[in-house]
């Protein structure tokens, strides 16, 4: 998923790009609505946040900056994980090895977003599936590493 077609499939929400490099690590924020991307970042990266602002606009609530509390914790991991699944998903796993992609930096490049947020996603979906899932024909192994195959048909 690109960025554009984020910006495009979501378009009730408007995106500005800005200098947000005044505020210590912030890449993104979404606040009342509204979605700020840093605008110095690589196309990937503006994937990334831009999925991860999305995922606050559509799965939390309320001001959730102070990241001790566990409830906000809770809403930043939904938010993260709305973008994992809008942004990689099982079925961008497959395709990526059906598109022949063999490493995480190929894989990563396919799906248009960074290895750090690719191998963030993988490791969501080993906590949610275990060692393997299965999804359509395929059966994606996330232990020890990253492998996709095909079923044999019964």
């Amino acid at each position: 998923m690109t960025y554009e077609k984020l910006q495009l499939q979501n378009n009730e929400v408007p995106v500005k790009e800005m200098n947000l490099s005044e505020v210590s690590g912030l890449k993104g924020l979404y606040y009342n609505g509204n979605i700020a991307i840093e605008k110095n970042l690589t196309s990937a990266e503006k994937t990334c946040v831009l999925a991860e602002e999305l995922g606050h606009h559509y799965t939390t609530t309320g001001n959730i900056l102070d990241q001790q509390e566990v409830a906000n914790i809770k809403q930043e991991l939904h938010a993260r994980t709305w973008a994992y699944n809008e942004c990689v998903g099982l079925i961008g796993i497959v395709k990526a090895f059906e598109a022949g992609c063999k490493s995480l930096y190929e894989m990563a490049d396919y799906l248009e977003v960074t290895e750090d947020f690719l191998k963030d996603a993988l490791e969501s979906y080993r906590r949610k599936y275990g060692v393997c899932t299965e999804v359509d024909n395929y059966i994606v192994f996330f232990d020890p590493q990253i492998s996709v195959m095909r079923k044999l048909l019964e």
